[in-house]
């Protein structure tokens, strides 16, 4: 214990309820601050959320994401998502079960299963590209969005029935946008039964039975095991007692994959173009590799926006056990959140770190509690290598098909939407002209 104190980091002596307001409304540039007036390791008092304690040094970053799943829970820090993932979600459940379900889940994700999918991705995207608005400016994200969900619907869920397809781009997108006030009742279930929160209740319900419809399609089908969607592939996988997913988990995985692979991804892609068009010089770098085949510099481009524009800020574990790390005796019960931010903002590990530099990116590996956008140890995002090929694709296509106006308008504001940081504008952009 030499060394170890037990009293918890410091922090901002704020209420909980004033902490959870700033947290909702400006969550990267409140935890920035905290971060720059009280160091690397601090504690925030959230009410719903309990005690956090933020981590922004590597070291204590490597020592959450290489500890012991049975310790550091992160299925328990998701468990807000649990009304509408469900209960068996990949996200929202620890320990053997959670290993049994990740192994389960691996088979759709692996590279040569992904790369197989890497011709609808660009198919669909310079399907959607051909309706874009040219010479006027325009949100880009919720166009992003509609690409991001057609990637999902036709190679994760697999679905080809066209009135199916038709109901699930509608129901789907209202069940993933829900309000603020909406948000409320996926982390009380109870709410649902209440006259403000029933229309929730029923988009859950009209999802579900699509989704379900899904699955017994896919079940029934003959060619079932040559197909090459997920939930094909999910359907086939079995656990190590030989036991299949039933219809719910597989229902769960597949909201899930729904939540984690659609609006982060079409988010990230809009980040992606809204600084490219504010860096001529490398949006002309960038147009180059699309055309000549360039993955390498689309693969930077990526991970240089995911460094500098993080979809998501921070991931949770919460303890099971007091567990010592950055100096300080934690108790159970905490939360630890290694800030994903905070790390991808560190001039130590990324010298001028407001610069977008994707050449930084090209021809390295950053270490795995230097760029973390996909979390870490055995809770690193399922879909990962799904989300870069994607990112990829899309951008390839947006990229040699469209001529891009750029400007020399202030870059946008992170704003929180959910779990995500968005553009604040929806990633304003123009098209000169696009190629069909």
């Amino acid at each position: 214990m030499t060394g170890i104190t037990a009293a918890l980091p410091p922090g901002p002596p704020l209420p909980r309820a004033v902490q959870a307001a700033l947290l909702a409304r400006y969550w990267p540039r409140f935890v920035a601050a905290c971060h720059r007036r009280y160091g690397a390791a601090f504690t925030l008092r959230v009410s719903s959320l309990g005690t956090i304690v933020y981590l922004a040094d590597s070291a204590d970053m490597k020592a959450v994401f290489a500890g012991s799943p049975h310790i550091f829970h992160a299925g328990e820090a998701n468990s807000m998502l649990s009304g509408l993932l469900g209960d068996s979600s990949v996200l929202v459940i620890d320990d053997e079960v959670h290993a049994d379900r990740r192994r389960l889940m691996m088979a759709p994700f692996t590279r040569a299963a992904v790369d197989r999918q890497a011709a609808a991705m660009a198919e669909i995207a310079a399907e959607a590209i051909t309706g874009w608005p040219v010479g006027r400016s325009f949100a880009v994200a919720p166009r992003m969005s509609a690409i991001t969900l057609e990637v999902i619907l036709r190679t994760v869920i697999g679905a080809s029935d066209p009135a199916r397809l038709a109901q699930l781009r509608t129901v789907l997108p209202r069940l993933l946008n829900l309000n603020t006030v909406e948000s409320l009742s996926i982390a009380d279930s109870r709410l649902l039964q209440r006259r403000p929160w029933r229309g929730v209740r029923d988009r859950i319900a009209a999802a579900d039975r699509l989704l379900y419809a899904e699955i017994a399609e896919r079940r029934a089908d003959p060619a079932l095991a040559d197909r090459t969607d997920a939930l094909a592939m999910l359907i086939r996988a079995a656990g190590e007692d030989g036991r299949a997913m039933t219809d719910r988990e597989l229902r769960d995985q597949l909201m899930t994959l729904l939540l984690a692979g659609h609006d982060t991804t079409a988010t990230a892609l809009s980040w992606a173009l809204e600084r490219l068009t504010r860096h001529p010089e490398i949006l002309a770098k960038a147009t180059n590799a699309a055309e000549t085949g360039d993955d390498d510099y689309l693969d930077a481009v990526a991970k240089e926006t995911l460094r500098i524009r993080p979809v998501v800020f921070d991931v949770g574990r919460v303890l099971t056990e007091p567990v010592d790390i950055a100096g300080y005796r934690l108790p159970a019960g905490v939360m630890v959140a290694p800030g994903i931010g905070l790390a991808h903002a560190d001039a130590a590990r990324y010298p001028d770190p407001g610069r977008f530099d994707p050449d930084r990116m090209v021809g390295t590996t950053p270490g795995p509690t230097d760029w973390l956008p996909f979390g870490g140890g055995n809770r690193r995002c399922l879909g990962a290598t799904f989300a870069l090929t994607e990112m990829r694709v899309v951008l390839r296509e947006v990229l040699r098909r469209v001529d891009w106006e750029t400007t020399d308008e202030p870059g946008e504001r992170q704003r929180v939407k959910h779990v995500v940081l968005t553009p604040h504008r929806g990633g304003r952009v123009t098209a000169r002209a696009i190629d069909s």
